[in-house]
């Protein structure tokens, strides 16, 4: 059997680019008054830093992000690495609908990574994306409907056709 799988990172140039001009903005005030902030006691000095500190988890963090998807037999597997602990399941027989379309990140789900609910549409259901605009909507038997994002429409689509018989008979 035919088998799907997609990587993405939030590497797009400006995730880098604000990234730089936070930790600049953060470093200055640090770098201006280092020679003070050396001179203090170590719990001191952390608290001082605590902002570039943070900033750096944040950074790391952004490297560890990463959507996962995968289509086999089985179903639809995909995780957000940096959010889930393990990959959510979605099994053939809980899809009613499995199509790829176009969105618009911002105005559909207020942007890109886990989007959806609170103060969007919730009609439109959640979002998995780390960029683009073309994804794989999944219309569940339950009522919920799923977006996953993709970077390789035209593979996915190829597999899509391969199962989508484990759709309409089941």
């Amino acid at each position: 059997m035919k088998v799907f799988k997609e990587e993405q990172q939030f590497n797009q140039p400006l995730v880098y680019v604000g990234l730089s001009i936070a930790t600049i903005v953060s470093a200055i005030p640090v770098i201006k008054e280092w020679d003070k902030i050396s001179h203090l006691p170590i719990g001191q000095q952390l608290g001082a830093l605590s902002g570039l500190i943070i900033l750096g988890l944040v950074i790391l963090w952004f490297f560890v992000l990463k959507l996962v998807t995968r289509i086999d037999e089985k179903g639809i597997l995909f995780r957000f690495k940096g959010f889930h602990l393990k990959p959510k399941i979605i099994t053939w027989n809980e899809i009613n609908k499995a199509y790829i379309r176009k969105y618009d990140a911002m105005t559909e789900y207020g942007g890109w990574g886990i989007k959806g609910g609170l103060f969007w549409i919730k009609s439109k259901g959640k979002a998995y994306n780390v960029k683009g605009n073309i994804g794989l909507q999944l219309e569940l038997k339950n009522g919920k409907k799923i977006l996953i994002g993709t970077q390789k429409k035209e593979e996915m689509e190829r597999v899509l056709k391969m199962y989508e018989a484990k759709i309409q008979t089941l």
